[in-house]
């Protein structure tokens, strides 16, 4: 049978079903198994396109039953987009297979949800060959919503209208309505094919009653009650407008409609409310009044501002209830937008509500809980057992700094002295999350892939022998970086890449050579802080320790970096004492010959070069950032780099592992921001995730932190995604209770970064507020109040700019403290009523009062 797998191989199909038809049963069956035997072994095994359906038919013409051609045709490399079901079909019938429609099931079941169309029109050619029902699972479904409006090739040429292809649909009744269920699939409905939309098309089969129009109603409103994600919602809300439900028909479900308008995210209650209000039919009282309270202390302003004015007119149309009316009204006097606020108290005493003045006390202070230290570091890994949980636990993820020393110490200790234990309980571990499968050469100062290399050499010898070479490579490329004396010697240059990720690496190395070593105390260099910094007592306790010893290059060089900055005299004299060469470079270290501080610099850098016409990534990067660069004062040397940051253009992608820097330099933190601030600036400019989440960390450690942590602070407060907004709310908070915050130089590179376009304003308004809920009222006014006057100056003021008017008037009124804002003059003095005049004259009269 050589010749049928290199037909196969080929994607000779007519080769194929020749050999096929010459077999009897038993003949296939054997083939069968060696079929699967050859796919499992082949090198190249993807099957696309011809060879694609030369694998699917030789499956239904040789294989036994529906399960084994499930398996063999459900690989992730077998891609079905392209089969040529005619012709499975035909082998099929030819063979007189039963089970090809429980194939198509379990083809089914095995559809990726992410990519439910890769093989769907296989499977549904399959089912319509059979004659049997459509399943309804959620990937199915997608793969269905996917294909109303893709046409494949052979049936573009057609050119079926939509309509017409939808209306003779036959899977169309058994999925609608798991259509209107399954979560995310309005993502799948919101593109067009041949310039038609899906949602107008089943619109448009209600109206001619292809569809029953009511049920259809109905399910899409029980779709926006169950909710999803914006961008799956959005065709659901085009297909309620394309229905035009009749003022009779909101009213038979206005109860739904209620809920939709009080719980509803933002457009689903604009959608709700307008068919409410647009009825023209009385809604049950005190359901609408129970909502309208819910809707006005939404944050949604043009959703308050039309529900006051609904609820105004209901007032003068039924004045017998305009006393309740009124009660609800006042709800809005609470609302944080100022202007919302004012119009709904004035609204509430129009129609007869007598508001309770109240008097805010003036707090000419932040009112914020007391700084809490960081906690100490978790006591050292001493068992085999809690090693591994840790590592089991871990791996591949994000590990927080801590849980890597507390694991690189533990792997050192236990190595050394239960190395056969450990062996035996850690590889199963590392076999299961196939630790060592995907590592390379080239990926030697990979913090990743060093320290998979590490844990493998811990848990099988072998593994050491064959890393030991790459682990030399590192520690010989930094036999010239001794990191001392920084003063009066020659300038070195700086390495390539990031680095603190260096030193990480060396370090991995470093300790990869120590696992053939016996009773080894463990790291010099273990954090007594869950901020990466080491008590000097306790690194001078260690050396003590290690009497004469030797120890160990990196680890020391790690220890000494993770010391408090400052001099300490005294405990420099009992390190001399000790008359080793570890213990005077402690002393040294002690005495002020410790890392300087760098000379920072604001700059700002523009885009990398275009990468040829392909270069698709390019016009989505940001035009300009503003970054911090570092170098050493003069006359300093820099030898492992840390102190020198350069100014990289836009678009060089972030560093792997940078959660770990903080812990590098935890008395530094001000240099650790500038090495961070780019990847903390794409969570801004490039909708980057979790990249702002560092700067609670930064946080926690010590040091000035100059402009690289205002920046890092403003650009987090201006992060694309809440969980990054938070964190930086986080920091700063845990700054201005440490009195570490720099309120006015956060609030000078917000302003300066906005006015220049560099940040999207409207995203800070929330975490600003929070702030001065949580008690930083006076850093939140002084934040603001140096952030106002370069958007004041702006040609166009930012958009959001009244929102922090609007905050900065409160904060002010809070706090009773009187700060000049340049520029709010200007704008009061140019009169009208657009809100950035009203909002700037609303803080003018807080200062004057």
């Amino acid at each position: 049978m050589t010749g049928f797998f290199r037909a196969l191989n080929r994607g000779d199909v007519s080769t194929v079903e020749a050999a096929l038809h010459t077999l009897d049963e038993p003949a296939r069956r054997a083939l069968g198994d060696e079929l699967v035997a050859h796919v499992r072994r082949r090198r190249d095994n993807w099957w696309w396109g011809k060879g694609a359906t030369a694998l699917a038919v030789a499956a239904v013409g040789t294989l036994s039953t529906a399960t084994k051609a499930a398996a063999l045709l459900g690989r992730r490399s077998v891609t079905l987009e392209d089969v040529d079901s005619e012709l499975v079909v035909a082998a099929a019938r030819q063979r007189g297979v039963p089970w090809l429609a429980d194939l198509a099931y379990r083809l089914a079941e095995r559809l990726p949800r992410s990519r439910a169309w890769d093989g769907w029109h296989f499977i549904a050619d399959l089912l319509l060959a059979e004659k049997a029902p459509p399943p309804t699972g959620d990937a199915f479904v997608a793969g269905w919503a996917h294909s109303m409006w893709w046409v494949r090739p052979a049936e573009g040429r057609q050119q079926v209208p939509m309509l017409d292809r939808l209306r003779a649909d036959p899977f169309l009744d058994a999925l609608l309505p798991r259509l209107l269920e399954v979560d995310g699939i309005g993502a799948d409905l919101a593109f067009t094919g041949s310039g038609q939309a899906v949602t107008p098309t089943l619109a448009a089969l209600a109206m001619e009653g292809r569809l029953d129009r009511m049920a259809l109603l109905d399910g899409v409103l029980g779709r926006l009650l169950r909710g999803d994600r914006p961008g799956a919602l959005r065709p659901f809300l085009a297909l309620h407008e394309q229905l035009g439900p009749s003022p009779v028909e909101v009213a038979a479900r206005a109860s739904t409609y209620l809920r939709l308008l009080a719980d509803g995210p933002g457009p689903v209650a604009g959608l709700a409310q307008r068919a409410l209000r647009d009825s023209g039919r009385e809604v049950e009282f005190e359901s609408l009044l129970d909502a309208s309270r819910v809707v006005l202390g939404r944050p949604e302003k043009v959703l308050v501002r039309a529900q006051l004015s609904w609820l105004d007119r209901l007032a003068r149309q039924n004045p017998e209830r305009a006393a309740d009316i009124a009660e609800a009204l006042a709800s809005g006097a609470d609302h944080p937008a100022a202007d919302l606020r004012d119009r709904a108290a004035a609204l509430a005493q129009r129609h007869g509500h007598r508001l309770v003045a109240t008097v805010t006390v003036a707090v000419a202070d932040d009112e914020l809980p007391p700084q809490v230290s960081p906690a100490p570091a978790p006591s050292p890994i001493t068992e085999v057992d809690e090693l591994v949980e840790e590592v089991a636990v871990l791996h591949a993820q994000r590990w927080p700094s801590s849980t890597l020393e507390r694991v690189l110490d533990g792997l050192v200790r236990l190595t050394t002295t239960d190395r056969d234990r450990l062996a035996t309980a850690l590889l199963p571990v590392l076999r299961r999350a196939e630790v060592g499968a995907w590592d390379h050469q080239w990926a030697q100062f990979n913090v990743l892939v060093q320290l998979n290399g590490v844990l493998l050499a811990a848990a099988a010898p072998g593994e050491a022998a064959t890393r030991r070479d790459q682990w030399s490579r590192i520690l010989s490329q930094s036999l010239a970086r001794t990191m001392r004396p920084f003063r009066n010697r020659p300038a070195v240059e700086s390495p390539h890449g990031s680095a603190l990720t260096l030193v990480y690496c060396a370090r991995i190395a470093e300790i990869g050579q120590r696992l053939d070593g016996r009773n080894d105390p463990g790291l010099l260099a273990a954090p007594t802080s869950v901020t990466g910094a080491l008590d000097a007592t306790a690194l001078y306790e260690r050396l003590a320790a290690l009497g004469d010893r030797p120890v160990w290059r990196w680890d020391l060089t790690q220890a000494l970096l993770r010391l408090p900055v400052g001099v300490d005299e005294a405990l420099a004299t009992r390190a001399a004492a000790l008359g080793t060469s570890a213990g005077d470079e402690l002393a040294s270290w002690l005495r002020g010959d410790a890392l300087p501080a760098p000379v920072h610099e604001v700059v700002t850098v523009g885009r990398r070069e275009r990468r040829r016409n392909w270069d698709y990534g390019f016009d989505q990067l940001p035009v300009r950032r503003t970054v911090v660069t570092s170098a050493p004062p003069e006359g300093v040397a820099d030898p492992l780099g840390l102190l020198t940051v350069p100014a990289h253009p836009i678009g060089r992608g972030p560093h792997l592992w940078s959660n770990l820097w903080p812990a590098l330099l935890p008395g530094h933190r001000g240099l650790v921001a500038a090495h961070l601030l780019p990847e903390i600036a794409s969570a801004a400019q490039e909708d980057a995730r979790h990249f702002a989440m560092v700067l609670p960390v930064l946080a926690e450690c010590t040091g000035e932190g100059g402009p690289a942590l205002d920046l890092a602070l403003a650009y987090g407060l201006c992060a694309r995604h809440e969980v990054d907004r938070v964190a930086a709310l986080d920091a700063l908070l845990m700054l201005a209770a440490a009195g570490d915050l720099d309120s006015p130089g956060v609030g000078g590179q917000l302003g300066v970064l906005a006015a220049d376009g560099q940040l999207t304003l409207t995203r800070v308004a929330t975490p600003l507020r929070d702030a001065m809920a949580a008690g930083a009222r006076l850093s939140v006014w002084r934040l603001l109040a140096a952030a106002l006057p370069p958007m004041l100056a702006a040609p166009t003021p930012p958009r959001g700019t009244p929102d922090l008017l609007n905050l900065a008037a409160e904060a002010a009124g809070a706090t009773g403290v009187l700060i000049e804002v340049p520029g709010l003059a200007d704008v009061v003095a140019r009169g009208g009523t657009s809100r950035l005049v009203t909002e700037a004259r609303r803080l003018a009269t807080a200062l004057a009062a």
